[in-house]
């Protein structure tokens, strides 16, 4: 078993974590409620890869959520929808060697959960009760990102591994 808490995994988890709360924080307001512009959820095939990206994700996730609206039911229940798409894509990653079948089953995780959880959130925080149309919504605007930025991103990371253009960024914790 490959060691996780190594001073290269620690650096590399601190970085994914960075890397996803600044792309949400770049889109202010708009990264969150039903509609979301957040392009950091394309990171959410990052656990494919690497096992950093669980806990990468997640961290990010809450850092990014301390400036969402709805407090600390975004800060916690949110991130907690992030952390267990994190986990199954993982996990599934690990199943499934068929890239294409890996990406596109990796990306149903952060769709799902987020679209269940985030209309959750929403109610608890303000009230707002229409759970359905928030999630159908958030199913939509998850899509988008998880797949329209992920498979590419997925992809391009892909070449990079098969290149050994830049092998430590694969040393530790991969997937694959």
């Amino acid at each position: 078993m490959k060691k996780l808490f190594t001073t290269k995994s620690l650096c590399k988890t601190g970085i994914m974590a960075a890397l996803y709360a600044v792309l949400t924080w770049a889109f202010g307001s708009l990264a969150f409620g039903p509609v979301q512009i957040r392009p950091a959820e394309a990171l959410t095939v990052l656990p494919l890869f690497f096992a950093e990206a669980v806990p990468a994700l997640y961290i990010g996730c809450m850092l990014a959520n301390l400036l969402s609206g709805f407090g600390l039911y975004d800060i916690f229940l949110g991130s907690l929808a992030t952390l267990l798409a994190a986990l199954a894509t993982y996990f599934f990653g690990k199943i499934i060697k068929n890239h294409y079948l890996k990406v596109a089953v990796g990306g149903i995780f952060p769709v799902l959960f987020n679209a269940f959880l985030i209309p959750l959130v929403i109610w608890l925080a303000s009230g707002e009760a229409a759970y359905w149309v928030n999630f159908v919504s958030l199913l939509i605007t998850q899509s988008l990102w998880v797949y329209a930025l992920g498979i590419p991103f997925y992809f391009a990371l892909l070449g990079l591994k098969n290149s050994n253009k830049v092998p430590f960024l694969f040393e530790i914790g991969s997937n694959q």
